[in-house]
């Protein structure tokens, strides 16, 4: 059976450290080509035609932002999870459970509500990175949340 972890300091942020390096990576050289590319384009294209080359770069840059953006803060109040597209916010009191099984791309965070929420910020290909930071959002939870009083 693993040793149990103490609970970090708060506040504490976990962010994947890959995903943020290719997904800024991807965007920076996304924007870049698209830039190139509409200097550098054949002269039947028109101005409007290389700004909206450089747009569509921008756009994909942007869905790429939203990917390396993703992370989970949690602080005296409680668990703040940024995902791609939506961001929750929970106080300790409705954090139940936080679980990462082996395979899973990130771990599930339970609440009081019935919901269940997929925390990208931690991600599982980060394996031993994954599990440190499931087991202090775990402690975390066992010290500050409704938790506590089940187990």
């Amino acid at each position: 059976m693993p040793e149990p972890v103490c609970p970090p300091p708060l506040p504490v942020t976990w962010r994947p450290r890959r995903a943020r390096v290719v997904a800024y990576g991807f965007a920076a050289l996304i924007v870049v080509g698209a830039v190139v590319m509409a200097v550098l384009i054949a002269p039947p294209f028109q101005i409007a035609d290389r700004v909206a080359i450089v747009a569509f770069g921008c756009a994909v840059a942007y869905v790429l932002h939203l990917l390396g953006r993703v992370r989970v803060e949690a602080d005296d109040e409680g668990v703040t999870i940024v995902n791609a597209v939506r961001t929750h916010r929970y106080t300790w009191p409705e954090v139940l459970e936080v679980t990462l099984l082996v395979g899973d791309p990130w771990p599930r965070i339970d609440f009081s509500d019935g919901r269940t929420i997929g925390a990208m910020g931690i991600q599982g290909s980060e394996k031993a990175r994954a599990r440190q930071a499931t087991a202090e959002l775990e402690a975390l939870i066992r010290e500050r949340g409704e938790a506590r009083e089940s187990r």
